[in-house]
């Protein structure tokens, strides 16, 4: 391509411009258009699908919800987890906010798992707290995302501009009023006028090289190449935590988690190569990736998320979260691999290096409003400066900066032409020198470089090898060529990605301590030092271009945490921090002294209907589809002969939700093709939250009960308990289903309506499944009875898992004398499931006949019961000193939870 004139730019103009258009940027977007505000969305990519939640997200794991966690205590948790080098302030933002974000989310389509009863089904998966929400449809959520841009009235305040990448944000008078760039597709270079800016370009995903040598194969989104975090700097913005890196467990050679977030509610958890639990710190912090990290180089490694110990239902739950939601391409990985859940565990590895405020602590320094410190320039998400924000609190502010920049109008004065220039030139420099290093070399030699000398642990010289080894990069970066603007993007990229490394190297070199565990591990100065470095580490880029840091003192907190006392003060200017010297290596005139001191199937994909492919009818509807179309226009296509149409039609109902939009899917429920209707069964799962219970959508739920697929059966009752549309009569009806999923729906129906003796028969279902179902759900009904009849006969199944199941259940409805004498009993149980729920039942027992029986507990062969039986005993400490002395001996257990938990009971 040409090299096109800097003065035929294409201008826009905008009151609010947003960059990028995953996460945090999609709810700026959504807000500064509902505060008035004329908004701009840009993203180099395309924002139906782009940034980190298209990739899939399987849960929340920083969900306060009343009743379950307290916004303080999870202040407290992410103070602790950052050794308190923390601004509260913006914490507690998504503490308090991030509920009220969740039934946003809700209102808009995006599903949240919920008990029967319709309460949020938190999970604990720290040792303190519990804050993980599962997203069972979670792998929907950008779709649902997208949908609310497209409505009507955003999509009159709200303009998506797709396949613009800016490179640069324009600053004037001390303010942001612009950015530059260009499109990806046609290489146009672009201008844009604002009032205010709103960067949410995610994580500093692609800086270190995984260890699997796939350039794109990062833990994080690998589009997301540092382009926030280089365009704050550049606009003199300050970036905060640099020196503190994003590592995190990962499966080995693929860049994905092993989501033991996911894998623990249901029995998962890590372990060495002996089968030990070996974690002790909490799951939030760099301490944690330190002990790891410690693990698999040890004789105890590798280091394995452990499954195979899993009843079937578990794995089999487990497989359709894991290979559908957080990588849907984990399933084919594990089959290529001849490894199944059942009979393998998952090798873990750590990953690579990565720039993130939203799982780490590195990103651009932002107030409790997302302000940066340039005026009118806003930062959230990953890219911003907010310890463990997550998904939640990359919304929450995203919220937050949408409402604050929604004030500004328009800047009406010139864009810098100096900055337009430099611009212009970072972008099409690469088509001048089109035979020159092609991108992917250069930038898998620059992330090499990463890897070598910056990744932990990290040392001064290390760090200084790093800086001379980025300078040079600085020739090779600019003789890099280009032909398309394809890989004009991809060039602009390696300029972020080299603009990230230094600033981590240097911000390493600044901070002259250990601490984040595995994050800031520094070999040659070991120790903490609060002293000197209870501190927050500024950079910003100075007059004359250099990387300046200032050491700024943690402001004192709003929720007190005994292990810090920060006093706040002024800050420390550092200035320039320059390598140490490694050219040679020790003294030149001295000698050399002396050292001393079952397979899961691939999926397949079935091939095109007869007609299917190039269809007029098809392309008909995917035009229609642009227009948001109401019902009436999309009804000929949901009765259409041609299946594929009809489930492209549903589909597209799904996306645009018109009215009647609940009826039209449920009648689909019925359609002649297995496909349509597992398309419309998914979509009414997807959308339950959203539809109108409505007498025309109960009739079309209860006809459906009526048909031979089990799927539709079981999406039918589902949608009746969701909506409170169903009767106890109709759940209890459905307890004879031939199809053990069906009559586990009932079941979830009938405790959302107490409804206990029409659940009782349900206790001798010959499913397993369904009668460990009914023993949890008897421990969840708020009516009466209590333990007693179905439970009681279910303490005495003769399966191993609904033994252990009604015996947990006991925790909550109580455990009167008779069956806890049962449960001390079933402590000597061969099996070990059922010892851990007697354990648990326990807890609820009189102190003085659990206690005893619980204190010999703790001494059992199994690590999963000596917990059960440390959790017991915590209910009791405060009815016997008994209690607490047990606690005392397991202090110092081989097994991880054991000793934590015993730990935090004393």
């Amino acid at each position: 391509m040409e090299i096109p004139a800097l003065t035929d730019a294409e201008e826009l103009s905008c009151d609010v411009l947003v960059v990028g258009g995953g996460t945090a940027g999609t709810m700026a977007a959504l807000t500064a258009a509902e505060h008035g505000a004329n908004v701009l969305l840009l993203e180099k990519a395309h924002v139906r699908h782009s940034g980190a939640l298209a990739m899939g997200m399987d849960g929340v794991n920083n969900a306060v919800v009343p009743g379950r966690a307290e916004p303080d205590d999870y202040v407290a948790e992410i103070t602790r987890a950052n050794d308190g080098i923390v601004d509260q302030s913006t914490v507690r933002q998504t503490a308090t906010r991030g509920f009220a974000m969740v039934q946003r989310l809700e209102s808009y389509g995006v599903k949240f798992e919920k008990d029967e009863h319709g309460d949020y089904a938190v999970r604990q998966v720290h040792r303190s707290g519990s804050y993980v929400l599962p997203m069972p449809e979670g792998k929907d959520v950008k779709k649902v995302l997208y949908r609310q841009l497209r409505r009507r009235e955003m999509r009159e305040r709200i303009r998506i501009e797709n396949r613009v990448m800016p490179v640069r944000i324009l600053t004037a008078g001390g303010r942001a009023v612009g950015a530059a760039g260009f499109n990806t597709r046609t290489g146009r270079f672009v201008t844009v006028r604002a009032g205010a800016v709103v960067l949410a370009t995610g994580a500093a995903g692609r800086l270190g090289l995984p260890a699997s040598g796939y350039l794109y194969g990062t833990y994080e989104n690998p589009t997301n190449a540092g382009d926030g975090y280089a365009m704050a700097y550049h606009a003199g913005a300050e970036l905060t935590g640099i020196e503190c890196f994003q590592i995190n467990p990962l499966i080995k050679d693929y860049n994905g988690p092993a989501c033991a977030y996911v894998a623990n509610p249901f029995g998962g958890y890590q372990v060495n190569r002996h089968g030990e639990r070996f974690v002790d710190s909490d799951y939030w912090s760099g301490q944690m990736m330190a002990e790891f990290a410690a693990e698999v180089a040890s004789d105890r490694g590798p280091v394995y998320l452990k499954l195979s110990h899993l009843p079937e239902e578990s794995v089999s739950a487990l497989e359709s979260i894991l290979h559908s939601t957080e990588r849907p391409t984990r399933g084919t990985f594990h089959a290529g691999r001849g490894h199944d859940y059942r009979t393998h565990d998952v090798e873990m590895h750590i990953s690579e290096i990565g720039l993130c405020g939203g799982h780490s602590a590195s990103g651009v320094r932002v107030d409790d409003h997302a302000r940066t410190t340039v005026p009118r320039l806003y930062a959230a998400g990953d890219l911003a400066c907010v310890p463990h924000n997550y998904m939640i609190g990359a919304f929450v502010f995203g919220d937050l900066a949408g409402a604050d920049a929604a004030q500004y109008t328009a800047y009406a004065g010139q864009l810098p032409p100096e900055q337009l220039r430099e611009a212009h030139e970072l972008v099409y420099r690469p088509l001048r020198n089109p035979d020159g290093p092609p991108q992917p070399q250069v930038e898998y030699k620059l992330r090499r470089f990463v890897n070598d000398y910056v990744a932990p642990p990290k040392s001064g010289a290390r760090l200084s090898l790093a800086l001379e080894s980025f300078e040079r990069m600085r020739a090779d970066i600019a003789a890099m060529g280009a032909r398309t603007p394809h890989e004009l993007m991809r060039c602009a990229e390696v300029t972020f990605i080299r603009d990230c490394a230094e600033m981590a190297a240097r911000a390493s070199l600044a901070r002259t301590e250990s601490r984040w565990g595995l994050y800031h591990e520094r070999v040659d100065i070991p120790e903490r030092d609060d002293a000197s470095w209870f501190h927050h580490l500024d950079l910003h880029k100075s007059p004359s271009g250099a990387m300046e840091f200032t050491a700024r003192p943690v402001a004192p907190y709003l929720v007190p945490v005994d292990e810090f006392t920060p006093v706040g003060g002024p800050s420390r200017h550092l200035g320039e921090v320059h390598p140490e010297q490694v050219a040679t290596a020790g003294d030149r005139d001295t000698a050399p002294l002396a050292g001393g001191a079952h397979p899961t199937a691939p999926a397949v994909t079935a091939p095109p209907e007869p007609g299917a492919v190039g269809s007029p009818r098809l392309l008909e509807l995917l035009a229609l589809a642009e227009d948001e179309p109401e019902l009436p226009a999309l009804r000929p296509y949901l009765s259409d002969p041609e299946p594929a149409v009809r489930r492209t039609a549903v589909a597209v109902l799904t996306e645009t939700v018109p009215a009647g939009t609940g009826p039209a899917l449920a009648a689909a429920l019925s359609d002649a093709d297995g496909e349509v209707r597992a398309a419309a069964a998914a979509s009414l799962r997807e959308l339950a939250e959203t539809l109108t219970p409505e007498a025309a959508l109960r009739g079309l739920l209860g006809e459906a009960l009526a048909q031979a697929d089990p799927v539709v059966r079981a999406t039918a009752l589902d949608l009746l308990r969701v909506l409170r549309l169903g009767s106890t009569g109709t759940f209890a009806t459905a307890l004879g289903d031939p199809d053990a999923p069906v009559r586990i729906e009932a079941v979830r129906g009938l405790v959302s309506l107490d409804a206990a003796e029409s659940l009782s028969p349900a206790a001798g279902d010959p499913s397993r499944e369904v009668r460990v179902a009914v023993a949890k759900a008897l421990g969840t009904l708020r009516a009466t009875p209590r333990a007693g009849g179905a439970l009681d006969r279910l303490t005495e199944d003769p399966d191993v898992l609904v033994r252990g199941a009604a015996l947990a259940a006991l925790a909550d409805t109580g455990c009167p004398a008779r069956l806890a004498v049962r449960a001390v009993t079933a402590l000597s149980d061969p099996a070990w499931q059922v010892r851990a729920g007697a354990a648990t039942a326990l807890s609820a027992a009189d102190a003085d006949r659990a206690v005893p029986v619980l204190a010999k507990a703790l001494a059992d062969r199994n690590a999963d019961v000596r917990k059960a039986a440390v959790l017991a005993l915590t209910r009791h400490t405060a009815a016997t000193e008994d209690a607490r002395t047990a606690l005392a001996t397991v202090t110092g257990d081989t097994d991880a939870d054991v000793r934590a938990y015993a730990a935090r009971a004393l």
